[in-house]
């Protein structure tokens, strides 16, 4: 039987098992031809609004990990650099990553959070870890806040296209939280750390019966700024006809202010445009300093990857287009008319 000697004993017995370990961050740092993600960046500012150590994985083939340490070990925030080597990892597989991170998490793990960003890759591999860890996961957050004192951590997330933010609370009794970031919602993490982070190697988990397999990577190559960080980004809808009238009247534009081009689901399915270009609920969610929307009519899944922009700027023909809701400057005019005319200007400055 447990006895207490004292009051004052007992008090910080239970206080110490209420508050439980202090903050602990893993984060999944992605990263492409030996550069980190923009979104890794913004996982990590997030992980370090916890209070507590950061560590970040870098996992990836032989020929690149390397360059990805030496730049991540440098960034402001970051502890510790735990990196794994594997021709296995040369691809971002969920298959083949995901057995690694489980290892990390199962053997008596110090990590009590972890981050990474929302994208593509992550969706699929922290999902899965937390599925078999039987713990849930919290997505494309826009704030974290940890109370030492109770040891919960609480969300903000968007939900119902962004017409609501949802306050998600992870209490104590969850011993890993498990959290992806949206990006626009936290500045990038810097690199200048004055010490720099402890580099530490992890063994590869082999993947002998791996059910799938990676045939092809097909980039879209630009010079322009890419649409998820771009400072200035112009989008186009379905008035633009056809492929050939979005890139002859959009591009233009678009280099004439160095922004990056988006497009909405509608130029999107309709063939005008990539679908690495697509704006929206089921697009790139982007915050720019400014925005233009050309000849988009602003449906609600549009307005959700768009609406956080500083400056929305809205050319439609229709003066009822629910764009202007939202839209900073309007203008109701031809689309054809007036980005010719923007395009002169430009070039005259």
């Amino acid at each position: 039987m447990l006895r207490f000697s004292s009051l004052a004993v007992r008090r910080s017995l239970v206080r110490n098992y209420a508050t439980g370990p202090s903050p602990h961050a893993l984060v999944f740092l992605e990263h492409h031809q030996g550069i980190l993600d923009s979104g890794s960046l913004s996982a990590l500012t997030a992980a370090t609004q916890l209070g507590g150590p950061v560590t970040g994985l870098i996992v990836g083939g032989p020929d690149e990990v390397s360059a990805v340490v030496e730049n991540a070990k440098k960034l402001e925030g970051l502890t510790t650099v735990l990196h794994s080597t594997s021709p296995q990892y040369s691809t971002s597989l969920p298959e083949t990553v995901s057995p690694l991170l489980q290892k990390l998490l199962s053997d008596n793990s110090p990590f009590t959070h972890v981050v990474s960003a929302h994208s593509s890759s992550a969706k699929s591999i922290l999902p899965r870890v937390a599925a078999v860890l039987d713990v849930p996961a919290v997505s494309d957050i826009t704030s974290v806040e940890h109370d030492a004192s109770s040891n919960n951590t609480t969300f903000t997330r968007p939900i119902y296209a962004g017409n609501a933010i949802s306050t998600v609370r992870a209490p104590s009794s969850i011993p890993i939280k498990f959290f992806t970031v949206r990006s626009t919602a936290f500045a990038a993490a810097a690199a200048g750390n004055s010490a720099e982070a402890e580099v530490k190697p992890l063994d590869p988990v082999e993947v002998t019966d791996c059910p799938s397999e990676h045939v092809d990577t097909s980039l879209t190559k630009s010079d322009r700024p890419e649409l998820g960080v771009a400072s200035r980004v112009v989008s186009g809808g379905r008035a633009l006809k056809n492929a050939e009238t979005f890139q002859a009247t959009l591009y233009p534009l678009a280099d004439a202010l160095g922004a990056a081009v988006g497009a909405s689901r509608a130029a999107v399915d309709a063939g005008y445009a990539d679908n690495s270009l697509q704006v929206g609920q089921t697009g790139k969610v982007v915050a720019p300093e400014l925005y233009m929307a050309l000849g988009i009519s602003g449906a609600i899944q549009h307005l959700a990857g768009m609406k956080d922009s500083k400056l929305i700027v809205a050319v439609n023909k229709d003066p009822d287009a629910p764009i202007f809701q939202v839209a900073d400057v309007g203008l109701v005019a031809d689309l054809f008319e007036v980005v010719p005319e923007m395009v002169e200007k430009l070039k005259q400055q």
